[in-house]
């Protein structure tokens, strides 16, 4: 009788373990997913990185929380999954200004539309001749890198006159620092104002900057960075503590940048010699380089994210009429093309690209492409159909 028991037992546990194995879901390989932190970070850093995860990721914000009055999304994790791009819902609407001069609707809820209210309050609409735009979530790995290209690079790619002749010229996003941003020690400022790198514009200065912007202008939380309810323009007591907000930074800074997959096919390798052989390479540069950093792990590394940080007239069809710092209404950053093949992990499926997710796919997006990028846009629509697959799959390798 033991017997059969022990021998019926093992049957059962063998049975058990074979079905976990069935429904138990395999861990994904590193160069599938956006999130996760660098290499070579220390215990405490793991440490803090994860306090950062938790509340970019896992809080989510109530009314009884300081959620609103007015806002956008009730969470950072929301806009972003999987640290990945956003999508059509998530999509933000920015508004009032026109030209360097600055946003003239800031009295009237700009530059951001909070399109959602808590109870006994109204969502905003855009003022009766304030121009706006739509801005999709991009994703957020690999920020800790660009936040530490310095000035001088970006100021080595620029050519505003386009002395080279290539018709890309490039110029940087100046604008003025908000009160609680101290400039880096690289800066290169110009009249007061220092070069910005961070957004579809390059309005933000650094992840301080645009943390503390997401938390006031998307979730309506006050903190002591950005004191002023969104709803009444008063100040009031922070809704979050300066703890959280730089575990946030900590989190953004440290998260890994996107690996590229299959970089030995030989498909992906030609499509990079087309990329280069289209003049892409021109604003998407794919090698930076990052300074000194307190975080060891960031420090003095090269990297490829495929952007070069700076503004670019992207002509008239790219042009909706509004405008942050510096830039020219059809001017827009070069976005960053690593992780572009991990889009859809984050869309539904599906691509939402270009700065307001109205390409459908890469290929609308390259034709979209105007300005300073016509002359690439038009050697792409001319090569074969085979050379147009090569090219796509190296860019959905990144």
């Amino acid at each position: 009788m033991n017997r059969r028991l022990l021998i019926f037992t093992i049957i059962l546990e063998a049975i058990l373990i074979v079905s976990c194995e069935r429904i138990t879901p395999s861990v994904p390989a590193d160069d599938q997913i956006l999130d996760g932190p660098i290499d070579g970070l220390s215990s405490a850093e793991k440490t803090r990185f994860l306090a950062g995860d938790a509340a970019f990721n896992d809080e989510i914000f109530t009314r009884e929380t300081g959620l609103g009055s007015v806002f956008v999304a009730t969470s950072c994790g929301s806009c972003h999954a999987g640290d990945g791009k956003g999508t059509l819902f998530t999509t933000l609407t920015r508004f009032g200004q026109t030209d360097e001069t600055g946003n003239k609707f800031l009295h009237l809820g700009g530059p951001q539309l909070q399109n959602r209210a808590i109870p006994g309050y109204t969502p905003e609409s855009i003022p009766a001749g304030a121009t706006f735009s739509r801005f999709t979530p991009p994703s957020n790995t690999g920020l800790g890198f660009i936040e530490l290209v310095s000035d001088e690079d970006i100021l080595a790619m620029a050519d505003p006159s386009d002395i080279d002749k290539d018709g890309i010229s490039g110029v940087p996003n100046y604008s003025t620092l908000p009160s609680f941003i101290n400039a880096l020690p690289n800066a290169v400022p110009k009249n007061g104002k220092y070069i910005h790198r961070f957004g579809k514009k390059a309005a933000a200065y650094s992840l301080l900057h645009q943390t503390v912007n997401a938390y006031s202008q998307d979730i309506g939380i006050s903190s002591a960075f950005a004191p002023n309810d969104v709803y009444s323009g008063q100040e009031i007591d922070p809704e979050i503590s300066n703890l959280t907000i730089n575990n946030v930074v900590f989190y953004l800074q440290t998260l890994k940048a996107p690996i590229q997959r299959d970089q030995n096919d030989t498909q992906v390798q030609q499509g990079k010699q087309t990329f280069i052989d289209l003049g892409c390479q021109g604003c998407h540069k794919q090698t930076l380089k990052t300074g000194l950093s307190p975080i060891a792990a960031l420090s003095n590394k090269a990297f490829h994210p495929y952007t070069d940080l700076l503004l670019h007239d992207m002509g008239s069809g790219l042009d909706d009429g509004y405008t942050e710092g510096s830039a020219k209404t059809a001017e827009w950053r070069t976005p960053p093309l690593w992780g572009l093949g991990l889009s859809p992990n984050s869309q539904g499926g599906q691509y939402f690209l270009m700065h307001d997710g109205r390409a459908r796919s890469i290929e609308q997006a390259i034709e979209m492409h105007g300005g300073e990028a016509g002359a690439s846009r038009d050697r792409f629509k001319k090569l074969a159909q085979g050379e147009q697959a090569d090219l796509i799959k190296f860019l959905k390798s990144l």
